[in-house]
């Protein structure tokens, strides 16, 4: 019994690596030595990077360097497998002319994957958005996670983490957040029509004083008026700017501004108007 197994699996098993033992030994070889410049590359980008946000940390190269990196380590594992081959007696140049050929027909089938490829390097190369910015197109906006070869994820304000194709996003118009200096605020709040001359002046100043006492507000291109007379009510504006730019901080500036007029003009006896409608009757009409 013991005999039959050794001759139908242990046997086969020590004459396939006896006459195979060279070729399995330099394919461990260059696994160990690709994990090795695997980490190298590795470590020699971290360095790289943490230098480039030292001195540039907007710089193109810093944007681009992990798509270099990936291609580099292509191209290294590329060299180390036709080096292997021709070591064995292969034919390299026949298989490249081989592989020459099969690539147009992969690349006639494969068009959208290298669009991603070369949406990837238009991207990164005109600094449209790096990683941790805010970013909008379409129905789609949020946080820059990661930028791949084929693809950026993008994580939502719902922490949905959404993969779009390079490609599709370098043939749309971006909005990125994160680039503007600072972000408008305009609002318009209705009072009563029946509130007095006065403290209609009074609704109109309110609005300034709290811009201009608040730090998060600019105070160039900032003004109040009365805008128009709506349906219900006297709308009074606000325009102006804050220094908060992304999305949760000019929200709280914004939210801020709000709540300070309800409480100034609730202070000061100004009234807010709601939707109405006032029906008038003329006498002798009932």
């Amino acid at each position: 019994m013991i005999d039959n197994i050794y001759d139908m699996l242990i046997k086969p098993i020590f004459s396939f690596l006896g006459k195979h033992s060279p070729f399995i030994f330099g394919v461990i070889i260059n696994i160990v030595i690709i994990i090795f410049i695997n980490k190298i590359i590795d470590t020699l980008e971290a360095k790289l990077t943490s230098k480039l946000k030292e001195k540039h940390s907007d710089s193109t190269l810093l944007n681009i360097l992990p798509l270099l990196v990936k291609v580099l380590k292509a191209v290294i594992i590329f060299m180390l497998l036709v080096g292997f081959l021709e070591s064995f007696g292969y034919n390299v140049s026949s298989i490249i002319a081989g592989f020459g050929i099969t690539g147009l027909a992969v690349g006639f089938a494969a068009k959208e994957a290298i669009g991603n490829v070369f949406g990837s390097i238009g991207l990164l190369g005109d600094r449209v958005y790096k990683i941790g910015d805010y970013i909008k197109f379409n129905d789609i906006e949020g946080y820059v996670e990661k930028i791949n070869l084929r693809s950026t994820s993008i994580r939502t304000l719902d922490n949905f983490l959404v993969n779009v194709a390079n490609n599709k996003i370098a043939n749309e118009e971006i909005t990125n957040v994160s680039m503007c200096k600072k972000r408008k605020i305009d609002i318009t709040v209705g009072i009563e029509y029946g509130t007095p001359n006065e403290k209609i002046d009074r609704a109109v100043e309110i609005l300034k004083e709290i811009a201009t006492n608040s730090e998060k507000i600019i105070g160039s291109g900032m003004f109040t008026t009365i805008d128009e007379l709506a349906d219900s009510s006297i709308n009074i504006r606000f325009f102006g700017y804050t220094s908060e730019t992304t999305w949760a901080k000019y929200k709280v500036v914004r939210g801020s501004f709000i709540r300070e007029i309800i409480h100034r003009y609730r202070e000061e006896s100004i009234s807010f108007a709601f939707p109405s409608t006032s029906v008038y009757i003329e006498k002798g009409q009932i």
